[in-house]
């Protein structure tokens, strides 16, 4: 037979017992909270309890703050490559709330995270590329929220379908003659990266548009996406 999966009062105890081992008193259910352990004269901590990370834990966890600083969130440990992705993106989530938070396995009981304030810190690399896409993207091409189905029009690709156009109107060209007809300075590195599939070298220097190069073309043909000159 097959064990019984673990309930949340299952966490309970391996929870207290590590934190008595730590020299709290430890008892459940006192108000809203799961879990609250006193040590001295230190502010209370509090565990909430599930068997598996969800927002409404995230919910209770954040009422809790109103009570005490140290507040912990205490789950199951998963298995697998699917877990883990997701404990991460979890974990950072605790990470920016301030929260803490417990993984159990059995008897075994890990603090994967201390409660503590979050300051954010951006990215200046990522800042300059959203403003440099921004500045290069042609228009407003896209839908918001189409993103995870695929075909996002970037600056990229419409300087990857200009250089198409201008292929697709005056055949095999140079990729300097390209370059200053489009405006796509980039234009020879482009052809000879053929990310999409689109450009074949016919000479030295010289490139091509392929068939599906064409077929990528917007509505309309090559003047649709129109040379730069």
């Amino acid at each position: 037979m097959t064990a019984a999966p673990p309930r949340e009062q299952d966490l309970y105890a391996p929870v207290k017992a590590l934190l008595e081992g730590q020299g709290y008193v430890v008892k459940a259910e006192i108000g809203a909270a799961d879990l609250v352990a006193l040590r001295g004269e230190e502010p209370p901590l509090i565990v909430e309890l599930k068997r598996a990370f969800s927002l409404a834990l995230v919910h209770q966890g954040i009422a809790r703050q109103a009570v005490t600083d140290a507040v912990y969130l205490a789950v199951e440990r998963g298995r697998g490559r699917r877990w883990q992705a997701a404990m991460r993106a979890n974990r950072a989530l605790c990470r920016r709330l301030g929260l803490g938070l417990i993984l159990v396995a059995g008897e075994t009981v890990e603090v994967a995270l201390d409660p503590a304030p979050y300051t954010p810190r951006q990215s200046a690399a990522r800042k300059a590329r959203l403003l440099k896409e921004f500045a290069r993207r042609e228009g407003d091409p896209n839908v918001g929220g189409m993103a995870r189905r695929g075909g996002v029009v970037t600056a990229y690709r419409q300087e990857a379908q200009r250089i198409a156009a201008h292929l697709a109107a005056h055949g095999p060209c140079r990729g300097a003659e390209v370059a200053r007809a489009t405006g796509v300075a980039r234009a020879t590195r482009m052809m000879a990266d053929d990310y999409f599939g689109w450009f074949e070298r016919v000479s030295r220097g010289v490139y091509g548009l392929t068939e599906k190069g064409r077929a990528a073309l917007p509505a309309g043909g090559p003047e649709a996406a129109g040379d730069h000159d």
